[in-house]
């Protein structure tokens, strides 16, 4: 179908959802920044990316005006959803000074299942045949929100202003959460206190030990595969001990499953094996508590209902005039 991008249309006046809802938590954290500041290592810098982000919103609206048409209003909101990259590790910045709650998480784990399913999953299924698909899950998280962004621009972009919306402010729920709730997950809190005590069931409080700390347990599973190769380069690069609880990937996976069941049939069948398989690797590669897990699942359906009932009291607006 013909998008017609560049087709002029009357202007929308204003901020988008998503544009409005990225400077509300632009302005929580950045009070949040001055509450803590002489705690924090660079709070100068953090406050400065917050003027720059909120600076090209507005020069992005300006840009817009000049020439309003879908496709400065896709940049418009895809520059938010790109932001998100930004807002995950930044949570670390505020969370790594609060008391760790890991041994909390792990204990539960232990007294509901009787193990760390983290461990064993991965123990009892080490071979390349099970650990490349996990591997190719895992990785498939932002092709996964790609796809379906996508869809939404191409195939309805009537909706793709209350997509992004969604999509974003369900992000920033779970990223109020991890500052808030600092759990790393079994990746990060198993070498901090030892493979003995994960084996003995001994989960020690460790405190702010993170907020020094930030070694990774290198992935499970088979070491010479080309997705666990990409997976594990891109935790070593990108990850940090923050946002385990509850499962982000599983949450807002199942939210993208959600949006893509109520766009199109087809594109849900189309991720199904991709969404079964990134939510069982969240465990597999010790990357959250199987109760991380099942909270990002449950999270997600309460999220939407909420996050769409938002939008529609406070942000809906016409996509253009």
């Amino acid at each position: 179908m013909a998008l017609n991008l560049f087709k002029r249309v009357d202007t929308r006046k204003g901020l988008f959802a998503v544009e409005k809802v990225t400077l509300i938590y632009n302005l929580l954290t950045s009070i949040l920044i001055l509450f803590m500041f002489q705690r924090m290592d660079h709070p100068l810098i953090m406050l400065r990316d917050r003027i720059v982000i909120a600076g090209a919103t507005f020069l992005l609206i300006y840009l817009y005006r000049l020439a309003p048409c879908k496709f400065t209003a896709f940049v418009r909101m895809a520059v938010q959803m790109s932001l998100l990259s930004y807002w995950y590790p930044d949570t670390f910045e505020f969370n790594r000074f609060f008391p760790n709650l890991d041994h909390l998480f792990a204990s539960a784990e232990q007294w509901i299942f009787g193990c760390q399913p983290a461990v064993l999953f991965s123990d009892y299924f080490p071979q390349m045949w099970v650990s490349e698909p996990f591997n190719l899950g895992y990785f498939s998280y932002y092709p996964m929100i790609l796809v379906v962004a996508m869809f939404y621009f191409i195939f309805k972009f009537e909706l793709f202003e209350k997509f992004s919306f969604v999509l974003v402010t369900t992000f920033f729920i779970y990223y109020l959460i991890y500052i808030f709730i600092p759990v790393a997950g079994p990746q990060f809190y198993f070498p901090a206190i030892g493979a003995e005590k994960v084996s003995m069931g001994d989960f020690p409080a460790i405190g702010d030990y993170f907020n020094h700390h930030v070694e990774l347990l290198p992935g499970p599973g088979y070491a010479h595969g080309f997705f666990y190769d990409l997976v594990e380069g891109s935790q070593q690069v990108g990850e940090r001990p923050t946002a385990a609880f509850p499962s982000s990937h599983v949450g807002i996976s199942t939210l993208l499953m959600i949006l893509a069941w109520r766009g199109s049939r087809k594109l849900f069948v189309f991720l199904i094996p991709f969404y079964l398989l990134l939510c069982g690797a969240t465990v597999y590669i010790q990357a959250h508590y199987l109760i991380d897990a099942i909270a990002g699942f449950f999270s997600a359906f309460i999220l939407y209902v909420l996050v769409t009932k938002m939008y529609k009291r406070w942000f809906a607006v016409p996509m253009f005039k």
